[in-house]
């Protein structure tokens, strides 16, 4: 999408646009870019959307729900101090997903899963991973928390990296257990993948009573770090004016704060955590980092560093056979503090609930 930024900028510059209007001409051509970008990440969103009950609807029951979060960041308030309901609580979607063959009459554990990415949303990217959690017969929750893509530009800049996401991620567990009458609010886990994995921890870490177990993988740690050694496009996203709006060097307790690794201390829930030596997007150093600071508090947990496994940041999530033998540690590790109906216990297993495998007669 920058290349067609760029390319229509050069045509329209390469007219006769060296008037005194051609600065706002350029302006109002870059908006409406930015507009069009947000309508065809709406449009991708309603077609994943229908693909959800394609790929997974004959295991789960699937709603999508609007609900609600803390209010908006006082940073943005300040934008229009004076607009009605500037203070009311931040509306947002999530996903829900219910095994078709539970017994509405019994209790059973509830998975919440934040997606991954500075803006991005819950996609069938994780359909198999969908189908392998409802052959558990677990309940999932999905929050498309603020700063998601897909709901417009105004929802888009309500992000809140490391900061009010968390409270939307928590307020999508608390709307479960207090609506859904299946769910066991003592068996309630939290897994997430790269900052879905940042918020993960956040979440324990902030709300230790909300969580009976964690799954980390290769979770964001260090935003003081990842803003060193990713690019100025990358620090851009976060020192944006409705967002931080400053860098990590004018600020280091701000991006202190909103990262995980900073706030170990406060670890109280059962944590397993994974990284990948030859992760091309949160470099495992991160992750060594936030393993190191813990075992330098005296912290109970469980964790792998992997090396150089195919797929690289995405190495426990695709297809491979390795990638299902990993999720199989991660299921076990969940299990023994959610005590799922039915496990996993191996490749086949994961192979039937990903692909409707049935044995014949």
């Amino acid at each position: 999408m920058k290349h067609l930024c760029f390319a229509l900028l050069a045509l329209f510059l390469s007219g006769n646009v060296l008037s005194q209007e051609a600065p706002q001409a350029v302006k109002d051509l870059e908006n409406k870019i930015v507009s069009l970008e947000h309508q065809l990440d709406a449009i991708k969103k309603a077609v994943d959307d229908v693909q959800w009950y394609n790929r997974v609807g004959d295991v789960a029951f699937i709603d999508k729900v609007y609900i609600t979060g803390p209010p908006v960041s006082e940073k943005q308030q300040e934008k229009k101090p004076t607009a009605m309901g500037i203070g009311n609580p931040l509306k947002f979607y999530a996903y829900v997903f219910m095994p078709r063959d539970i017994d509405p009459n019994k209790k059973y554990p509830l998975l919440v899963l934040p997606h991954g990415g500075v803006h991005a949303d819950f996609t069938t990217y994780h359909a198999h991973i969908i189908r392998e959690l409802m052959a558990q017969q677990y309940i999932v929750v999905a929050p498309e928390y603020r700063g998601s893509t897909g709901y417009g530009k105004d929802f888009y800049e309500k992000i809140d990296y490391g900061g009010l996401e968390i409270g939307d991620v928590n307020s999508s567990r608390d709307y479960m257990v207090e609506n859904y009458e299946m769910v066991d609010k003592n068996r309630v886990g939290i897994i997430g993948w790269s900052h879905g994995g940042l918020i993960a921890l956040m979440s324990v870490f902030d709300n230790p009573e909300k969580y009976a177990v964690c799954f980390a993988g290769v979770p964001v740690s260090d935003l003081i770090a990842r803003m060193g050694y990713y690019d100025d496009d990358y620090r851009a996203l976060f020192s944006a004016d409705y967002h931080i709006g400053k860098e990590a060097k004018d600020d280091v307790n701000e991006y202190r704060r909103r990262s995980p690794v900073w706030n170990v201390h406060k670890l109280k829930t059962p944590l397993l955590i994974h990284t990948n030596t030859n992760d091309d997007d949160v470099y495992s150093l991160e992750v060594e980092h936030l393993i190191n600071a813990m075992k330098a508090e005296g912290k109970k947990f469980e964790y792998e560093i992997f090396t150089d496994v195919e797929g690289g940041h995405s190495f426990d999530r695709i297809d491979t056979r390795t990638a299902k033998e990993i999720r199989l540690k991660i299921y076990d590790f969940l299990d023994k503090e959610l005590n799922t109906p039915r496990k996993l216990k191996s490749v086949a297993d994961i192979n039937k609930a990903a692909y409707r495998l049935k044995a014949k007669d």
